[in-house]
């Protein structure tokens, strides 16, 4: 599917990937991840908390010698070239381990991948085979102290020198991970009074580049997070990335990956939490019995579950959309590096979905995971007060949740106006039948789970064409715009999840089976809500009167579901990770 198009088509589920559909040998490399992060990071995150630069260092690198950050690099640079679902699965499992997970992140994604992507073949080889393995560890230096979510108004500036060999570099840069210690930075300057960046690869050791000391911060307190400084820096031609004025196209480009992996790494940690939450729930007693047997616990921990899982379902859904899309695009472009990041940019909406709902998935799940250990959670003993303070930078990282949930709104109305899909046409027909819309009836389970899927798509297919037709100005409302970038969130972490759980059925036994089942219709029965309450905030706020009405009427009918008895389903949840006493789903 194109990006945004499950707003106005839909799918069968043995269309969709599954997590439970990886191979052997990514289910090794998986395993490998999480012996890495059990045997090199968890016996140090004391030390690297205390912001141990040689330590991170080398963990990275001895993360390089394994193999580990070739992943996703061709293998005739030094990686193992494996599909995009794959890295995805490595992410996950990388995102377990707290401040190391950022710093490999940032070396192997935003420090890395502009070289691989967008560089010629004497760069790749320069330094993409060396970044590969370690030799080298990278940084991405894009934010500067007057510019950070509007990136393009960056001060750092580069000159050509008189004899034309170099670009003299002179700026500052702020918020740069791996900044300690890192041996090459991908940097964004305009080239003289250039109104776009350009992008440049900048060894730290060379003269005139100045390494501030680490920021004191509130969480991933390991990874080295410092301001870079240059001073009359000369940066060699061939160190130019792409073309003069490609640099915000790279910047953009780069960070649509990197919200992509983000929204993995982060089931990787709330993964990890869950099962920290359970253990402790199963071990400590209050009243004479553990406190895992109290309903308001239950409650924490079946939502828990419940939001991680479809936040998988639908980070899975994607990453193999984007490897059908890649297959394509190496029929017809030669360069691999290029199709690749191409295939990963055309899914701009399901990537700033995924970057914010996974960010505030994970949020939620170490709050309620300090919340389960009461007091000791806000103890640094334990990992889960770590985990909560780590959690936080994910709303910030990778573009603000503010400013994706924009872009979810703005991509989706763009690709359907290029004529991608026909959100707005599907708009109409629901506007013209509003007379005959139907709430979604008692059926089969699946049946009436779809049918609600469905009915979503259409409130939102409605309010995206009465909203834009009623809105001259509608790229600046962004109030109405943050309430149907929740619906189409909803909507697509939904409809991913019960495509899901459609396919488990043979896959698990019957009594598992229905613990899949019962987490199905609580999401479907909460998206419902957030549909109904966010359309109807949008609605009283572009429309009035009769209009309004109308459409109102519109929407409350189609979120309506027959009635769900969600504690009982919340506590089959609950019961089955209380008796596995650990995340099994």
């Amino acid at each position: 599917m194109k990006s945004g198009e499950f707003l106005a088509k839909n799918i069968l589920p043995e269309e969709a990937f599954i997590p439970e559909a990886f191979n052997e040998e990514q289910l090794m490399i998986a395993d490998t991840i999480k012996a890495f992060i059990d045997t090199e990071v968890y016996p140090n995150l004391d030390k690297l908390d205390k912001g141990d630069r040689s330590l991170m260092a080398g963990t990275l690198k001895k993360a390089g010698e394994l193999g580990l950050m070739g992943i996703a690099l061709p293998e005739e640079l030094g990686g193992f070239g494996q599909d995009f679902v794959t890295q995805m699965l490595a992410a996950e499992m990388v995102g377990a381990g707290y401040s190391f997970s950022v710093s490999f992140m940032c070396h192997t994604g935003i420090g890395t991948m502009p070289i691989m992507y967008y560089g010629n073949q004497d760069q790749r080889e320069r330094y993409v085979t060396r970044l590969a393995t370690g030799e080298l560890l990278g940084a991405y230096c894009l934010t500067e102290p007057g510019a950070g979510s509007d990136a393009n108004s960056g001060k750092t500036n580069a000159k050509l020198s008189e004899d034309g060999k170099h670009y003299i570099l002179n700026g500052q840069k702020m918020w740069i991970t791996n900044g300690g210690f890192c041996d090459t930075q991908v940097v964004f300057a305009k080239i003289d009074n250039d109104r776009i960046l350009s992008a440049f690869i900048v060894e730290t050791a060379w003269p005139g580049v100045v390494i501030g000391p680490d920021e004191v911060k509130m969480g991933i307190k390991g990874s080295s997070t410092t301001q870079i400084y240059y001073n009359d820096v000369k940066v060699p031609v061939e160190n130019l990335i792409g073309k003069r004025g490609d640099g915000f196209r790279i910047a953009l480009s780069i960070l649509h990956m990197g919200r992509m992996k983000l929204g993995a790494n982060v089931i990787g940690a709330a993964k990890t939490t869950i099962t920290q939450a359970v253990q402790y729930a199963n071990e400590r007693k209050q009243f004479g019995t553990q406190i895992a047997n109290f309903g308001a616990i239950k409650y924490k921990l079946a939502e828990m579950v419940i939001r991680a899982f479809a936040h998988e379902s639908a980070i899975y859904r994607v990453s193999k959309d984007v490897d059908v899309l890649l297959d394509e695009y190496k029929q017809t472009m030669e360069d691999y590096g290029k199709a690749a990041i191409e295939a990963i940019s055309h899914y701009a909406v399901e990537d700033a979905i995924l970057k914010v709902y996974g960010s505030e998935m994970l949020d939620y799940v170490v709050d309620e995971g300090v919340q389960i250990h009461g007091g000791m959670g806000y103890s640094a003993e334990m990992r889960v007060e770590r985990g909560y303070r780590d959690s936080r930078i994910n709303r910030i990282f990778e573009g603000t949740n503010e400013i994706n949930r924009l872009l979810v709104v703005e991509s989706s109305i763009k690709y359907a106006k290029k004529g991608q899909y026909d959100l707005f046409g599907e708009g109409e027909k629901v506007y013209a039948g509003l007379d005959a819309l139907k709430p979604v009836e008692q059926g089969e389970m699946f049946e009436t789970m779809f049918a609600a899927v469905q009915n979503f798509k259409k409130a939102i297919q409605l309010l995206m064409h009465c909203f834009t037709t009623a809105v001259k100005g509608y790229s600046a409302e962004q109030e109405i715009q943050n309430n149907l970038a929740d619906m189409i969130m909803e909507l697509y972490i939904t409809e991913s999840m019960a495509l899901r759980v459609a396919r488990l059925a043979g896959l698990k036994t019957a009594e598992m089976f229905e613990v899949y089942k019962a987490m199905l219709v609580v999401k479907v029965w909460d998206a419902a809500a957030v549909i109904r309450k966010k359309g109807t905030d949008a609605i009283a706020s572009f429309a009035d009167g009769e209009e309004a009405t109308k459409l109102i009427r519109a929407v409350e009918t189609l979120t309506r579901l027959p009635l769900v008895n969600v504690r009982d389903a919340r506590r089959k949840i609950a019961d089955t990770l209380i008796s596995e006493n650990k995340y099994c789903f």
